[in-house]
């Protein structure tokens, strides 16, 4: 499975061949660093990685007086692993938001119809996950023992999972309305 950054990557360079500096420049642009922080360095140690797996290749372009550069694309291999990424991301469910975050980011590179394939598998699991803790708070409030703080923490997680059952339920209403508009 990829990264959280190599997914990212990947995701800019399937939309079209960049290099690093170019790719910096969008990670910046699209504001990433706001929710998920990669650092530049980064950036170009998973550039080096990508291509040992063979997942991009690198042409080294000259343009001018410039110095040379690599421009990267994605192999078929890569686009493979990507895409797989990507629906395990949409459809996969964790506290760890950032995965989601990333996979929603590119959803639409997938296909609508199979991003509202994985989201709607997501919304089952979250709508179970959603009701088991519910049944765990009420079981936790039986108890006269248990600290509030444990109680809390449950609550907690229901919360999120109750925001994450809405914004899934948002996203899988937007991509069908963009296939009835089509």
């Amino acid at each position: 499975m990829l990264t959280k950054t190599a997914t990212i990557i990947l995701g800019i360079i399937q939309k079209h061949p960049v290099n690093a500096y170019e790719l910096i420049k969008m990670l910046s642009r699209f504001q990433l660093k706001d929710w998920y922080d990669i650092a530049d360095s980064t950036v170009y140690a998973t550039l080096k990685s990508l291509e040992k797996k063979q997942y991009i290749t690198g042409r080294v372009q000259k343009d001018g007086n410039m110095p040379d550069k690599t421009v990267y694309s994605l192999t078929d291999a890569g686009t493979k692993e990507w895409n797989t990424a990507i629906k395990f991301f949409l459809t996969h469910f964790d506290y760890d938001l950032i995965p989601f975050m990333i996979a929603s980011f590119f959803a639409e590179s997938i296909g609508v119809d199979e991003a509202i394939k994985c989201l709607e598998e997501r919304l089952d699991y979250l709508k179970k996950n959603s009701k088991g803790l519910t049944r765990q708070i009420e079981e936790l409030e039986v108890e006269k023992d248990i600290p509030y703080y444990v109680i809390g923490n449950v609550q907690h997680n229901a919360l999120i999972v109750e925001t994450e059952i809405t914004v899934t339920q948002q996203m899988i209403a937007k991509y069908k309305s963009r296939l009835f508009d089509q």
